[in-house]
């Protein structure tokens, strides 16, 4: 994977092969961050990143300048290499092992960005959870979005917070923002 834009623009990063995860495409991100790009000033916002994986998302907020990321992972090695990835590079993530849905219930911070990466064969309930969490629990601020990454097989459009979506091949990222 590589880092699109910012501070480390081109730095390519390399995961170590035996973690869990699907990593956003690059097409894919990119195209996620000029979206973003145009709603928010990246050094002035808080991120909470769930299902964070390799930290993929994580690394291009921070590269943009973003100093607030919440990176939440339920596999251990994962965190480890968050971590360790941040360090290297003096980027400013804070890294939890927890299971999502038991984090959202939990958690006092409130985000700009909430993004959500689950694995894409999970049922439409169980990304319906996140988004209910999210909203149940007012982790968004006033002008927030949350996005939830998913398969092109996976529909959340009739959630009563979904705003639009954007497909990129197989992936579709769909937003969700207060009323």
């Amino acid at each position: 994977m590589r880092i699109i834009s910012g501070k480390y623009k081109s730095k390519r990063i390399n995961a170590p092969k035996n973690l869990p995860v699907r990593p956003t495409t690059d097409m894919a991100k990119e195209s996620l961050f000029n979206i973003l790009n145009n709603l928010y000033y990246f050094d002035n916002i808080t991120v909470l990143d769930l299902f964070a994986g390799t930290g993929n998302i994580s690394y291009e907020f921070a590269s943009r300048g973003t100093e607030n990321i919440y990176a939440v992972d339920a596999h251990f090695n994962c965190v480890k290499f968050i971590n360790k990835t941040a360090d290297e590079l003096e980027m400013n993530i804070t890294t939890f092992k927890s299971d999502v849905y038991k984090f959202l219930e939990k958690t006092a911070i409130n985000a700009d960005v909430v993004f959500a990466d689950p694995p894409y064969d999970f049922e439409e309930a169980q990304f319906l959870k996140i988004v209910d969490l999210v909203f149940e629990n007012d982790l968004l601020n006033e002008e927030g979005v949350l996005i939830v990454e998913h398969s092109k097989h996976t529909n959340l459009s009739n959630h009563e917070k979904f705003s639009y979506d954007k497909r990129y091949g197989g992936n579709v990222f769909s937003f969700f923002e207060l009323d």
